[in-house]
This record gives structure tokens, sequence and C-alpha cells, in this order.
């Protein structure tokens, strides 16, 4: 079951992120890209947003990727993610990350040149894939 989890992760590039705010939780669409191991993902966005100050003083995230649009509601996969976010200091990892971003989204390219622009890795935790309307398969990573 892993291995769809990660097959889910690598084909699709978009997601929903959850932070928190103290106790208030706050989504965001987000454009992502994965690593081949299927351990990391890899996200951006400015540092003067309220995701940026979420994640910087609480790291815990939580990531939504899905199917609705190519299945029956019924028979669409959701894929709940969740981990630690942080931004990549490391500037090889960096360059690897922003890599990975522009290939899959090549108009992300202004956004991630822009200065107050800040690569973000978020380290899973655990998976929990939802097939249908009940059947729920739980892995974790770390």
């Amino acid at each position: 079951m892993l291995a769809e989890m990660k097959k889910l992760l690598s084909e699709k590039n978009i997601c929903v992120l959850a932070t928190l705010a103290g106790s208030k939780p706050y989504c965001s669409l987000m454009a992502y890209a994965a690593n081949e191991e299927g351990n990391e993902i890899y996200l951006a966005t400015h540092r003067s947003t309220r995701k940026f100050r979420n994640v910087s003083e609480n790291p815990a995230v939580s990531l939504m990727i899905d199917t609705r649009e190519e299945a029956p509601r019924a028979q669409a996969l959701a894929l709940t993610i969740e981990g630690t976010c942080a931004p990549i200091a490391d500037a090889a990892k960096q360059h690897l990350a922003r890599t990975r971003l522009l290939s899959a989204h090549p108009h992300l390219r202004e956004f991630l040149a822009h200065s107050d622009n800040e690569i973000l890795c978020v380290r899973i935790q655990s998976l929990l894939l939802l097939k249908g309307l009940s059947e729920a398969h739980r892995a974790l990573l770390e």
C-alpha cells in the first residue's frame, strides 16, 4: 500500500497545506514537488505570508492530495500527509528542490526568483490513504 501512496504523491503536484497559528487552522492551496524517495515534499512561499509565519512558529503540518477531479467521488483517493515543515538551509538541497518545483511548475519561475521567496521542505512522518468512502490505509515513515 505504501507504494500506491508514494505513486499518488509523485503523480500529483497540487495539495492543500494546513498550518496552525495557536489553535487556529489555516489552509493554503499549494504547488508541490516530491523527492524521488517519496519522503519529502517541496513547497515555495513568500516569507511575508501567514503560512510562513505559522510554519515558523509551529512546524507541524498536514497536507491533502486527492483524485476528486479524475474519479467519481465515491471512488476518489484522498491522501493525508502529516509531517514537519521548515525552510531548506542547505544550498545544494535548496537547488534540487527549486529544480524539481520548476520542472513540475514552469509557470512559477518568476515567483521562485522573487527575493522574498523561501523553499520549504515537509519531512513526511505518516500517510493515510482513503480509497472511496471508507477504505483507509495508514503508513508511518519515521
